[in-house]
């Protein structure tokens, strides 16, 4: 591991100074630094009495033992973590007027927190899951936080079901079983949303369980946009590729690793000087030509299951991350690490993606309440910016920097600075017109594209095979034959060749199809009859049969200043250039 000084740090210098220096050196105190002459000593009333409650460090010891848990995250509970730098080799200044993309060679250092999603803190590190992709950038202007998985594609794009789905990947609240011995609320789900195929065949297939954080790639998910110093701006997604390739565990062997591989692997290919790397991508998109694709391909910018086609938007290279650094202390660099999607830096904007936006708001809701109102003051948190930083956000619990005698109002006695802003906000969004709508997406012919690709095109035989024997034996431990039925049905939308192999391993006949269903969770325009057509017979709203399904609507960008994206541009890579890229 290299020096502390050859490295551009994530951390503060005071937290170093503390969390380096050498236990000979310290002299052992209670908690307010007086000195105690030994650890295992209690004060009591003769050496056969009771305990003395005037024994402060005795006290002190066990009341703050008590608290030392913080409440676990509710999703990606169990993850791993390390510092490292970003670090240019192609400017995106052309798009993007963030600062840490402007110039070649310029160095931003970061914190990685990598995870599984939906089992608790003490859970496998080899469980069929997704995997968290979460990236701190301490920018010169704030940080940018990217929350993003190890999968190109989400289970859902309707952000209510969000809770209810994770609850469904959890404990039954009877049984308080899993998902490994008990598979019916997980299908259940799944059976009743076919919207999440694409993910189910990605969470199913090799991809499932990856050989170690080191071994995947990150994709953020949600569409960005990215803003010009000239005021255009394009649709973005940005992707991580590993450059130590991809690879997979199978369910078979997956017995043969130990409950905390992954954070075993990563911690030691950094320990020993193997540092493991990524080139951060981005695709990009104009408006007009957003809108264009969901008229010509139904493929919408907005819709978390949906995938854009690399052929279309090439993959564009932007630079390196490296991580070269284990935490020093994990609980304080990672367990603490909090990252939040409305954490953005100029240049970098949310679109109108729903899940995305309800992420800006839960995100920081949760960190609050599991680590406090001041959790951005913690050392792995804090901003690294060149200025000193001040907002009128005061007290609460564990408020370590409180401005000092600063107004807490925006004062004309003693008035705070202010910095332009770089670039126009009222060009830089669609324009968002109409009555306020009950949404809930329904499933469409589309939705089914991008699996059938990932199918036919993506999985070899061999790859098929597996995916066939994870699901089938997952199956095994649903209770309710009818949701299997179901979930073929949905299967054999995507390819009646998944649904020939599912029916054979599960011995269970499947529906021809969706068009005779009716889902709870999702409306059905591949419905033969009206009344299968609305979720749990839900009353249709203004919005409900129009074309777009949540899309961009036609014209709503116009007048807006589109950047020409990596269409325009020469970006020097097509999608062969980066191995293990999906080609959708």
């Amino acid at each position: 591991m290299p020096s502390l000084d050859s490295v551009i740090t994530a951390l503060p210098k005071e937290y170093l100074d503390d969390a380096t220096v050498a236990a000979p050196d310290t002299i052992y105190t209670a908690s307010n630094g007086t000195p105690v002459p030994h650890p295992y000593e209690v004060q009591r009333a003769g050496e056969n009495g009771p305990l003395l409650l005037q024994d402060f460090h005795l006290i002190d010891l066990l009341s703050h033992f008590d608290r030392e848990r913080i409440p676990e995250r509710v999703v990606h509970a169990k993850g791993s973590g390390a510092h490292g730098i970003f670090k240019v080799t192609k400017p995106l200044d052309d798009l993007c007027l963030a600062d840490m993309f402007s110039t070649e060679g310029k160095e931003t250092p970061l914190t990685v927190r990598f995870s599984t999603v939906g089992g608790e803190s003490g859970s496998h590190d080899a469980a069929r899951d997704p995997r968290g992709f979460s990236v701190k950038f301490k920018t010169e202007e704030g940080n940018w936080d990217v929350v993003a998985n190890n999968t190109p594609v989400f289970f859902l794009r309707d952000p209510a079901k969000f809770p209810h789905f994770i609850h469904t990947q959890k404990r039954d609240p009877s049984t308080h079983l899993t998902h490994a011995d008990d598979s019916t609320m997980f299908w259940d789900y799944l059976s009743q949303n076919p919207e999440s195929i694409h993910q189910v065949m990605i969470l199913m297939g090799d991809r499932g369980i990856p050989k170690g954080y080191r071994k995947m790639h990150g994709y953020y998910g949600h569409t960005l946009k990215l803003i010009n110093k000239s005021g255009e701006w394009v649709y973005a997604q940005f992707h991580f590729i590993s450059d130590q390739g991809t690879d997979f565990i199978t369910q078979e062997d997956s017995n043969n690793y130990g409950p905390d591989f992954a954070q075993k692997d990563l911690y030691g290919a950094i320990d020993k000087g193997d540092f493991p790397s990524w080139k951060l991508c981005v695709q990009t998109m104009t408006p007009k030509e957003a809108e264009t694709l969901f008229e010509e391909q139904k493929i919408n910018v907005l819709d978390m299951t949906h995938v854009w086609p690399h052929g279309q938007f090439p993959l564009r290279e932007i630079g390196t991350m490296e991580l070269n650094h284990n935490a020093i202390n994990y609980f304080a660099e990672v367990e603490q690490a909090a990252y939040n999607p409305s954490h953005m830096v100029p240049g970098i904007e949310p679109s109108a993606d729903p899940v995305l936006q309800s992420r800006l708001f839960s995100y920081a809701d949760t960190h609050r309440h599991r680590v406090g109102a001041n959790y951005q003051q913690l050392p792995v948190n804090q901003p690294r910016t060149k200025y000193h930083k001040s907002s009128f956000q005061r007290d609460g619990g564990m408020a370590f920097y409180n401005h000092g005698q600063a107004p807490n109002y925006l004062s004309s006695i003693a008035p705070i600075s202010f910095k332009p802003r770089t670039m126009d906000v009222d060009k830089t969004h669609g324009e968002f017109v109409g009555r306020a709508v009950a949404f809930l997406s329904e499933i469409r012919p589309e939705d089914f594209n991008a699996p059938r690709a990932l199918w036919e095109k993506v999985y070899k035989e061999d790859a098929k095979e597996r995916m066939i024997k994870n699901i089938s034996g997952h199956m095994e431990n649903c209770r309710e034959k009818e949701i299997i039925k179901r979930q073929i049905a949905i299967f054999r939308e995507v390819s009646p060749d998944i649904a020939t192999r599912l029916e054979k391993a599960t011995g269970i006949k499947g529906y021809p199809g969706i068009a005779d269903l009716h889902f709870n969770g999702t409306h059905n325009g591949m419905a033969k009859s009206e009344k299968n057509r609305t979720a749990n017979g839900l009353k249709p709203s203004l919005y409900f049969g129009t074309n777009q399904n949540g899309a961009p609507v036609p014209n709503t960008h116009a007048g807006i200043n589109g950047a020409k994206g990596t269409n325009g541009h020469s970006n020097g890579h097509t999608n062969g250039h980066f191995k293990g890229v999906d080609p959708k």
